[in-house]
């Protein structure tokens, strides 16, 4: 009779910690929809408006006129939908020898594939960007995370590490951007500790802006209440 309660009380056992796990990862997977989505189009917009911006202004547009009008003519056409011209216009300005902009211009083809939803076309030229060593090193890192940003959903962990870490842990003004998407990655993984663990050294980091410290504490608030 012992041997039947102990059975039985070992089959409840097992069946409350399907249970658990079974509601652990509803949770998990609710998070992921609320914030995971959030993050992706949230780098992948504030990329697409700033790397032209900042990356032409360090090269001192002033020096570079007929290359810079030629290269705003083609985001123009961009952001009236007209891509084939935009293209045509980016193509050009690669040939050009002003690297730069020749590296921009990738990027912003990029963004055209992106546009048009030809997603595995412009997955491909990002990740050409990253392994290219002679692209300009901030271009690159702008480009790893928001290739990372596509990735995060559906990509092996590994292969999203491999994009974030390397900026993660330096000093680049991407650092905690790469930080927070590691987090979402771990998430996804299942791993709540390492991703508790990310999120702290955000909020201990000097450089975290107002908005992401909100951000981070939201999500923090979220995985110690629900998980």
């Amino acid at each position: 009779m012992k041997k039947k309660v102990k059975n039985a009380d070992a089959k409840n056992d097992a069946f409350l910690r399907e249970i658990s796990e079974d509601v652990k990862n509803d949770n998990l997977r609710a998070i992921w929809k609320k914030y995971g989505l959030w993050i992706v189009l949230a780098v992948a917009t504030i990329l697409t408006i700033t790397v032209s911006y900042e990356a032409i202004k360090a090269k001192k547009i002033s020096k570079d006129e007929e290359i810079t009008e030629t290269f705003a003519q083609a985001t123009s056409l961009q952001n009236q939908g007209r891509f084939p011209e935009a293209m045509a216009i980016y193509n050009t300005i690669q040939d050009s020898g002003h690297d730069i902009y020749r590296d921009i211009a990738r990027i912003q083809i990029a963004n055209i594939y992106f546009e048009q939803g030809d997603i595995m076309e412009a997955l491909k030229l990002l990740e050409d960007i990253v392994r290219d060593k002679k692209v300009n090193p901030e271009l690159r890192e702008m480009s790893a995370i928001k290739l990372a940003t596509y990735k995060l959903d559906f990509a092996p962990k590994e292969e999203v590490i491999a994009l974030l870490e390397p900026i993660a842990n330096t000093d680049s003004s991407w650092a905690n951007i790469a930080k927070e998407m590691l987090a979402m990655l771990y998430i996804r993984e299942g791993d709540i500790a390492q991703a508790k663990n990310i999120y702290q050294s955000i909020l201990d980091s000097a450089d975290a802006d107002d908005d992401l410290r909100a951000r981070v504490k939201d999500m923090l608030a979220v995985l110690n209440s629900e998980i």
